[in-house]
């Protein structure tokens, strides 16, 4: 197998195992509705194998940024139903990634609505917002009898992800948002059946995972994780709990036969990363690039090694809509501009140069 070549991820069939990874763009305004500039951008990147959405939120209280797309009224399903078919009219596949923001959100994002996180512990820091940045607010803890309530928004906006037409959905379980949180001791201090102990912490992400799978297939479902990157105040710094948290997650979600696992870690190759890839037993999309840009070089050298069946690209995929054409054909890329990657508009979004015919 090569980087080029065709691999199935559970139901998902991709045409190369170059996948876009879930990157935040807030283009979607105040009300969360994918409008024409956001079909254009997907549109644009459909030669990718595999396209991941940015976070999407299962809830209003669950928004983390201004601009961040929805997943829940029957305006942004329908903005989403037109991002899915001009994916599909290039031969593209893509997955809505579900994001609970958890307490990376205040409520002057969410109209008032107070976060809700697994502890009634803040973040150590400032969110941007509408009006300017503020310090973190303490969310609210969700209480035994919530937790159920949180599991099927998951679920209702899964359902209406593959009602708009998307080949599935990835549940982002990552970088210190709602499911991530549950996870961490540093962030859940819980001391009742979703706290305490690594399985006790697993319990909620097991629940809205299994939860999923059922309402639309576990072929259609991934997971994302990022062991140990220690951000957004959600640490992992106890390499024995650690494993033994992860482990026991995947130990649980391995007879489902999900999709795929994707993993963000500095070392995509190293011990950690491949003793949940055995743990998990189904297909790796592995993503290094949150500290660095994810190379060509990088890429080809997982996929040829057998490290993981696919490899998630962020910044290289925002710059170059023809990605795959450049790197297979050992092309130039276009570089990024981080400094437009927040601000609305076009500019930044859809207007980076596809490659110059030949002829």
């Amino acid at each position: 197998m090569d980087l080029f070549s065709p691999v199935a991820l559970g139901d998902l069939q991709l045409a190369n195992r170059v996948v876009m990874a879930p990157l935040t763009r807030l283009r979607c305004g105040a009300t969360g509705v994918p409008d024409e500039l956001v079909v254009e951008h997907y549109r644009q990147r459909a030669g990718l194998g595999l396209i991941i959405t940015e976070g999407v939120w299962p809830n209003p209280q669950a928004r983390g940024y201004a601009g961040q797309p929805g997943i829940v009224t029957d305006e942004q399903i329908a903005g989403w139903r037109e991002v899915a078919d001009a994916v599909h009219e290039r031969g593209g596949r893509i997955v809505m990634q579900l994001m609970h923001a958890g307490r990376v959100s205040h409520p002057v994002i969410n109209d008032g609505l107070e976060p809700e996180a697994p502890s009634a512990l803040a973040i150590d820091g400032v969110v941007r917002t509408p009006a300017g940045k503020l310090p973190y607010p303490v969310p609210h803890a969700l209480g035994t009898d919530e937790i159920g309530r949180v599991v099927q928004d998951f679920v209702r906006s899964a359902e209406n992800a593959i009602a708009a037409g998307l080949d599935g959905v990835e549940l982002h379980g990552a970088n210190g948002y709602l499911l991530h949180e549950f996870l961490a001791p540093s962030s859940n201090v819980r001391t009742d059946g979703y706290g305490g102990t690594p399985a006790n912490r697993t319990r909620f992400v097991v629940e809205t995972v299994t939860a999923v799978a059922e309402a639309i297939g576990a072929g259609r479902v991934g997971l994302r994780i990022s062991p140990e990157h220690n951000v957004q105040g959600t640490l992992e710094t106890d390499q024995a709990d650690l494993l033994l948290t992860y482990g026991s997650l995947l130990d649980q979600l391995r007879p489902l036969g999900l999709a795929y696992l994707s993993v963000l870690h500095r070392e995509p190759g190293g011990e950690l990363v491949q003793e949940l890839r055995r743990r998990f037993d189904g297909p790796l999309v592995a993503n290094s690039g949150f500290g660095s840009v994810t190379t060509r070089d990088e890429a080809v050298a997982l996929i040829d090694a057998a490290h993981a069946e696919a490899v998630a690209v962020g910044r290289a995929a925002i710059a170059n809509p023809d990605l795959v054409e450049r790197w297979a054909g050992g092309h130039p890329e276009n570089a990024p501009q981080p400094q437009l990657f927040y601000v609305g508009g076009a500019q930044g979004y859809t207007d980076y140069p596809f490659l110059e015919p030949v002829g």
